[in-house]
């Protein structure tokens, strides 16, 4: 049973929509998936994107906001029984499937601005928190927790068979996106990782999914697609292939597979 969001304003329940789509949009006018007929809610107010049964709640620079639990908020990791208040609505999302997805699977990606250090194993403490990111020119995308803890080893994983996903028939082959253009042009990150986040934030973002048939890349957040090979995507999730390359906020990286060295 896919997850889904319960509609409601003032204690009573208007409307159940599940989260049987990659992208849903919430909004007053009618082309949205979940519909509010009210004033103060922008045409399209919000968007949740669902990835296996784990859901990202974004706002689409509405006029008014919205606020996840009390608390206002542009991006978030949707969990069990949170509440979304638009306006005077709320919507309930109820997510009781077990996921195997924990934080865990999530990687920090920085697409930046200015050079950093490696994109993946920085030293412990060296995580910047998101205002002290823009201080210094740098964007970060954090773990679906929120936490800013030391990213751990994310260009190495915990045991050897993580290093191994079956992706495409191949068990030896591990997917890597290398920056090809910017500062830091020629640093890679192994996907180690179910998913994992890229772009910047309030910008675009984009998020990188390993699944049984491959990876897959799906719009999260901007009101532009990123591009493939030249071609912008669209709400749906994209199989990615070997040597493609992807444009994402302004950056250029190329996704290939490898068996330890590049070909």
């Amino acid at each position: 049973m896919a997850a889904k969001l319960i509609l409601s304003m003032n204690g009573a329940v208007l409307r159940e929509y599940p989260l049987n789509k990659e992208r849903m949009t919430i909004g007053r006018k009618e082309h949205n998936d979940i519909v509010i007929d009210n004033l103060a809610v922008s045409g399209e107010h919000a968007a949740v994107v669902t990835i296996m049964h784990d859901s990202f709640l974004e706002d689409l620079d509405s006029t008014n906001g919205l606020e996840v639990n009390g608390t206002p908020t542009k991006k978030h990791f949707l969990q069990n029984n949170d509440v979304i208040e638009i306006g005077k609505h709320k919507l309930k999302y109820i997510n009781d499937q077990i996921t195997q997805t924990t934080s865990a699977d999530f990687e920090r990606t920085m697409v930046m601005r200015g050079p950093i250090g490696k994109l993946a194993g920085e030293k412990a403490g060296t995580m910047k928190t998101p205002a002290q990111a823009g201080q210094q020119g740098v964007d970060v995308l954090s773990q679906k927790t929120g936490k800013f803890d030391a990213p751990a080893s994310a260009a190495k994983p915990a045991t050897p068979a993580a290093t191994k996903p079956a992706v495409q028939g191949d068990t030896a082959k591990v997917a890597v996106v290398q920056i090809l253009t910017g500062a830091n042009a020629g640093k890679e990150l192994e996907l180690v990782k179910n998913l994992t986040t890229l772009g910047k934030p309030g910008l675009q973002v984009a998020v990188l999914t390993r699944r049984p048939q491959g990876f897959f890349i799906t719009h999260v957040e901007g009101a532009k697609f990123p591009l493939v090979n030249g071609k912008a995507l669209t709400n749906q999730a994209y199989q990615l292939n070997d040597h493609d390359v992807i444009e994402l906020a302004g950056i250029k990286m190329e996704f290939y597979f490898n068996r330890g060295q590049r070909t």
